[in-house]
C-alpha cells in the first residue's frame, strides 16, 4: 500500500509541477530526496510513465487547437504562407523545439550529473527573480500568432536551459514569452503546445532503455497509477493555470520558488 500510495504522489507532483512554473524535475527529486524513495524503483521507466500522462493530458486539452495547427501544416506543403496565422504557428512551435531537442541529444548526460538538491535550489531561485523581472519589464499585449522566428528560437532557448536541475520548462518558456511582449496566457498557451514535441521526443528516446529495466506485474500497476494520475493532475493544472493568468501574474509562483528554496536549504543544513 505504501508503495501505491507513493506512486500516486508522485503522480500527482508531475502532473501539478510540469505546467506550474516551479519546476517538475526539482519537486520530483526533491520528494523523492527527503521521503526516503527508492530511486530504482521509480527510476527511468517510472519517469517515462509520468510524462507520458502530462503529454496525454497536454494534447486531450489542446486538441482542437492541434487539429487546425496539423491541417494548416499540410496546406502549407510545399508552399508555406506565414500569413495564415495557423501555418505561422505551426512553423513557429518547429523553430522553438529545436533549441532544447539538439541541447538535449548532444549533452543529456552533462544536465543528468547535476541532479542535486542544490541545483534544484539555485534553479528555483534565478528563476524565481526572472519570474519578478519578465512581468515588470514583458507582458504586453502581442498574440504567439504575431511573433518572429527568431523570437520563437529565444524560447526555445528557454526551453533548453530547462534541462537544469530546478528550471521549470514551463516558466522559463513563460518568462522569455513575457520578455518578448506576449500576455501571460498567450505565453502559456505557446509553451505548453511547445512541450509536446519535446515531452514526445524525450520519452521515445527513453522508451527503449525503460523496457530493458526489469518490470514486475506490481511494478506495472505502480507505473499504470502514476501514469494516469499525472495525466489526470495534467489536465486540471494547465485549465487553471490558463485561469489564473486571467487575473494574476507570475509573482506568486516567483513567491513560492523563494520559500521552498529556503526551506530546502535550511533543511539540508540541517542535516537531513
Amino acid at each position: 500500500m505504501r508503495e501505491l500510495l507513493e506512486a500516486v504522489i508522485l503522480g500527482v507532483v508531475q502532473g501539478t509541477t510540469e505546467f506550474l512554473p516551479i519546476s517538475s524535475s526539482g519537486h520530483l527529486l526533491l520528494g523523492q530526496y527527503f521521503f526516503g524513495m527508492d530511486q530504482e524503483k521509480y527510476g527511468l521507466t517510472f519517469d517515462v510513465a509520468l510524462h507520458l500522462g502530462s503529454l496525454l493530458a497536454v494534447i486531450a486539452y489542446f486538441r482542437r487547437d492541434l487539429a487546425e495547427i496539423a491541417r494548416a501544416f499540410l496546406r502549407s506543403i510545399p508552399h508555406p504562407n506565414f500569413g495564415d496565422s495557423d501555418q505561422r504557428v505551426a512553423y513557429l512551435l518547429i523553430v522553438a523545439t529545436l533549441p532544447a531537442a539538439a541541447v538535449g541529444f548532444l549533452f543529456r548526460g552533462f544536465f543528468e550529473g547535476l541532479r542535486s538538491p542544490w541545483a534544484v535550489i539555485a534553479g528555483l531561485t534565478v528563476f524565481g527573480v526572472l519570474f519578478i523581472l519578465s512581468e515588470r519589464v514583458g507582458g504586453k499585449r502581442k498574440q504567439a500568432a504575431k511573433m518572429s522566428f527568431r523570437d520563437a528560437l529565444i524560447i526555445g532557448v528557454g526551453q533548453a536551459i530547462a534541462l537544469l536541475p530546478g528550471v521549470s520548462r514551463s516558466g522559463s518558456t513563460i518568462t522569455f514569452g513575457l520578455f518578448l511582449g506576449l500576455d501571460r496566457q498567450e505565453a502559456a498557451r505557446f509553451s505548453f503546445l511547445m512541450s509536446i514535441p519535446i515531452t514526445a521526443g524525450a520519452c521515445l528516446v527513453q522508451i527503449p532503455q525503460a523496457y530493458s529495466e526489469n518490470l514486475t506485474p506490481w511494478l506495472g500497476f505502480l507505473f499504470f497509477a502514476g501514469f494516469a494520475v499525472s495525466g489526470a493532475v495534467a489536465y486540471l493544472t494547465i485549465a487553471f493555470l490558463l485561469a489564473f493568468f486571467r487575473r494574476y501574474s507570475m509573482r506568486a509562483f516567483a513567491y513560492y520558488s523563494f520559500a521552498v528554496s529556503a526551506l530546502v536549504a535550511v533543511l539540508l543544513l540541517l542535516g537531513f
